[in-house]
């Protein structure tokens, strides 16, 4: 995947690989629930981003923003276990795991940042 500094523009790119990925899935009852799961973590990281940037409060903020950190971590286990199935091309699965990993320090980092910044207040 190409490295993007717009965030809101990489979950949404995010969203798309793990649609992609899910519908290549065997339609077999693990694939069918791994497929189900990876769209709904996957896609739900961008949406909560986008409702995170109209958040009420801060702590509004930092809970939506914890909730897109625990949904991209639960991609990742998600897509390490399709890669331990080996039920999509390894090469492609790792820059999709590598972007994951990347989006969940970016969110750990401005949650970090976020409640630094609320409780300087």
């Amino acid at each position: 995947m190409e490295r993007k500094f717009d965030l809101d523009e990489r979950l949404i790119n995010f969203a798309v690989i793990t649609i992609d990925i899910s519908e290549s899935l065997p339609r077999s009852f693990a694939g069918n629930h791994l497929a189900g799961q990876l769209v709904r973590s996957g896609t739900s990281p961008a949406l909560n981003y986008a409702e995170a940037q109209c958040a009420e409060s801060m702590n509004d903020f930092i809970h939506k923003m914890k909730i897109s950190a625990k949904e991209l971590r639960e991609t990742f286990n998600c897509l390490r276990i399709i890669g331990k199935k080996r039920w999509y091309p390894d090469i492609e699965l790792r820059q999709v795991l590598d972007e994951n990993n990347q989006l969940i320090s970016i969110f750990v980092k401005s949650i970090a940042t976020a409640k630094r910044n609320n409780s300087a207040k």
